[in-house]
């Protein structure tokens, strides 16, 4: 399964849970600091922000990162995003 298609199947997942996805390019002014996103709440919702220019393993570990957070046990997911939520190697 290449990168797009983890992220779309990762994108599915986080709005089953109801997660607000906003995809948002995060810049700051000194370029020594790189900010690929992460889970918040506003107003009371799951937000989760993903730095649009992150590279797409940035963007899977940022999900991995945030729906971790979350019950997966008794939802059917495909083996290999199983595998990489179960994984240790994303933290």
């Amino acid at each position: 399964m290449d990168d797009y298609a983890i992220i779309e199947q990762l994108e599915e997942l986080a709005k089953g849970f109801g997660i607000q996805l906003r995809y948002e390019p995060i810049t700051f002014e000194e370029e020594m600091i790189n900010v690929a996103g992460g889970l918040c709440k506003l107003r009371g919702k799951d937000l989760l922000i993903i730095n649009s220019k992150a590279t797409e393993k940035d963007k899977i570990r940022i999900f991995v990162q945030a729906l971790r957070r979350f019950d997966l046990g008794q939802i059917y997911l495909r083996p290999a995003i199983r595998e990489l939520l179960d994984g240790r190697d994303w933290l």
